[in-house]
């Protein structure tokens, strides 16, 4: 696999994905400077839901025969904006889902409800196949109203699936105590560990050897040395560079409004900060759109030409 297929948020206003791709079939495979591809439209009429999708996350099968497309189904645009609009507490407690075997043609987008009945939205879900159980752990927040009745925090349920149809019944997977948030969770395994970001008032790392086990905090951003907070940043995103040990962590600058920050690293482990690199402006592009809430996937070279050709 030479090159990278990257699925972003780009707006709320349109329900509309853009695609782009690394610079990564040549000369500059695994770099991290994008191009941009068109924007599309999948089709949305026979559905009900709130208007709008947010947060998208496209995940590859493990027999890699077909890919499964996942979105928050949310409207700020539609309620008005944040202030007020009580997405956390009215919101839907559906994942719109698509499917496709080959990233140009999709099926018709189907609702599955998978946050209890008590929660009040159902955000920002990921997914990643267990090894171990031979099925996909999705993840996604959910608000829930603490036990006085009166303070509501965001956590992390989870759900099991082999098919992307049919969902265990969620289970409560994160959580920082009832009256606080964690949110934005993304996994990633990596020399025979597994690791989460999530944002918790930091961008808060973690590691386990299994997916359903014990984890413990190793680090956040800013005790690596990297100068940033919850306050700067959101929507971790991990990702592996092709061909090389080298994975990066892309974060949402949403405090200054400029989209995806870039961070680097040769040891997600590492907890000094020696390891870890935020690169210079210069080194890194993500085109004219702003890009956030995004994916980053492996996609073979008859994939690749099979995007440019359809939305280049």
């Amino acid at each position: 696999m030479c090159s990278l297929f990257f699925l972003f948020q780009e707006t709320c206003i349109l329900f509309r994905l853009a695609r782009s791709i690394f610079e990564g079939v040549h000369p500059n495979c695994g770099s991290t400077h994008f191009i941009e591809l068109g924007l599309f439209l999948l089709q949305i009429s026979s559905m009900q839901f709130l208007n709008d999708l947010l947060k998208a996350y496209l995940l590859r099968s493990i027999d890699g025969n077909k890919f499964y497309l996942m979105a928050t189904d949310l409207s700020i645009y539609h309620r008005g904006g944040w202030q007020g609009s009580q997405a956390t507490v009215t919101g839907s407690r559906s994942l719109m889902i698509w499917e496709s075997s080959d990233l140009v043609n999709w099926s018709e987008p189907r609702m599955v409800k998978v946050a209890p009945k008590e929660a009040g939205c159902a955000w920002a879900p990921e997914a990643i196949y267990d090894e171990e159980e031979d099925d996909y752990l999705v993840f996604w927040a959910s608000s829930m109203v603490s036990s006085n009745g009166k303070e509501k925090g965001l956590h992390i349920y989870a759900s099991k699936t082999r098919d992307f149809r049919t969902f265990t019944p969620s289970e409560l997977y994160i959580t920082r105590g009832e009256e606080r948030t964690i949110i934005d969770t993304t996994i990633i395994k990596a020399g025979g560990m597994y690791y989460r970001a999530s944002g918790d008032g930091q961008i808060t790392i973690e590691s386990s050897e299994r997916l359903m086990g014990e984890w413990k905090v190793i680090s956040t951003l800013e005790s690596l040395g990297l100068g940033l907070t919850g306050k700067d940043v959101e929507g971790p995103e991990f990702f592996k560079f092709n061909g090389e040990e080298k994975w990066g962590l892309l974060v949402d600058q949403y405090g200054t409004n400029r989209g995806y920050l870039p961070l680097v690293t040769t040891n997600i482990g590492d907890t000094t900060g020696k390891c870890w690199r935020k690169p210079a402006a210069e080194e890194y592009s993500f085109g004219r759109l702003k890009k956030r809430h995004g994916t980053v996937m492996p996609v073979t070279q008859s994939e690749y030409d099979a995007i440019l050709a359809k939305w280049g």
